[in-house]
């Protein structure tokens, strides 16, 4: 390492304000952090020393996608009928280029916005890279994620300050962006299923997911362990709710995510869920909301994020347990939609600053009502 920083201090001042590649600068910044820990301090306000910094942040958050990025690859090659080692070769082949897309374009918007302002380039888009292709069809045209990811720095984070200003989730803006803009290639029986052929892969016969067939027969094929572990199409990343756990745990230990936020989330769909369930409207199991679509992606790696969800304690009970709520609703009132999880999250996005203002406020009022008595 010692040697690569030294190569890096060597050309540092051709990039920096004045050298010949000056207009580069937030570039070479952006590769500079990214290899070493800044020996940049505070000049003035409050000075806060923690060992977790926005990059080791953003660094265990891509950790804890890991598990379900891993099962993904797998499951993506299961689905056309390949199996062990192949079928996860097959998958990581698949979403490779959607990845490079997705950090290719997504950084080179961030950077030229950068420069622009002459700033340094944040690490907020480090996870919002790593989750667009996580949270799409395998078989998403490149030049679609790209259009995506174009739309999601742009008007979903750049237009409202950058890093840290944006009022809604830019991964879900991407994904959101696609599917009403292309929503034949984003929805339906066939988009769920490469059609390679390569490594021995057929070309499967695909039917309707399993939100799908909930919503349309009130069951699905698979078992509640096939989804819980899963074995099930969907997009590439939320099919498995026991990898999405496991790295929920991750974040829960590490306190990068609000288990008020993220079991709200949960308790407010089950809920929703048995209440269906009750008026008959769905004769299938309440808990099967749980394992099957977006929800348990949604509940932790989106719900969560701690720049678009509420800030109190209160109103993070209040936003996870209503969008766990809309989402069921959504799936269950409109078959023509069967996945509302998305919807639900950038709807509570929007809502969340009015309940942390009605929390704050609530407070107040009790605290001025303790004054009065006491006097």
């Amino acid at each position: 390492m010692k040697g690569l920083r030294k190569i890096v201090d060597n050309v540092k001042p051709t990039f920096v304000e004045g050298g010949k590649l000056g207009f580069l600068a937030s570039f070479f910044d952006a590769i500079e952090t990214f290899l070493f820990v800044p020996n940049t301090t505070t000049k003035k306000g409050s000075h806060i020393r923690d060992c977790i910094d926005m990059k080791r942040t953003m660094f265990f958050v891509v950790l804890a996608l890991i598990p379900a990025f891993l099962f993904g690859c797998y499951n993506t090659g299961s689905q056309v009928g390949l199996e062990g080692f192949t079928a996860f070769w097959y998958g990581l082949v698949r979403v490779l280029p959607m990845l490079a897309v997705s950090y290719v374009v997504g950084l080179g918007i961030e950077i030229v916005y950068a420069q622009i302002r002459k700033e340094e380039v944040a690490e907020g888009y480090f996870v919002t890279g790593f989750l667009i292709p996580m949270i799409m069809p395998v078989s998403t045209p490149l030049w679609m994620v790209a259009l995506g990811v174009a739309f999601a720095v742009i008007f979903g984070k750049e237009v409202f300050g950058g890093t840290g200003m944006n009022v809604f989730n830019p991964a879900l803006v991407a994904r959101a962006f696609v599917f009403f803009a292309f929503t034949p290639q984003m929805s339906g029986e066939k988009v769920w299923f490469s059609d390679w052929k390569m490594m021995g892969a057929t070309d499967a016969t695909t039917g309707a997911t399993a939100l799908e067939q909930l919503a349309t027969k009130g069951e699905m094929q698979w078992s509640a362990m096939d989804a819980f572990l899963g074995f099930i199409p969907g997009s590439f990343g939320e099919t498995s709710t026991l990898c999405i756990l496991l790295g929920g745990a991750l974040l829960l230990y590490t306190g990068i995510a609000s288990w008020r936020t993220m079991l709200s989330v949960f308790v407010g769909g089950l809920a929703m869920g048995y209440l269906f369930q009750a008026v008959g409207m769905t004769e299938y199991p309440a808990y099967y909301h749980l394992l099957v679509g977006g929800f348990a992606f949604g509940a932790v790696f989106m719900a969560t994020d701690p720049v678009t969800s509420a800030q109190t304690n209160m109103g993070k009970y209040i936003v996870g347990f209503l969008t766990g709520a809309l989402a069921v609703m959504v799936r269950v009132v409109n078959p023509a939609y069967p996945e509302g999880m998305m919807l639900s999250i950038l709807f509570m996005n929007a809502l969340a600053p009015t309940v942390d203002y009605f929390v704050v406020e609530a407070n107040i009022k009790r605290r001025n009502n303790r004054v009065k008595t006491v006097k």
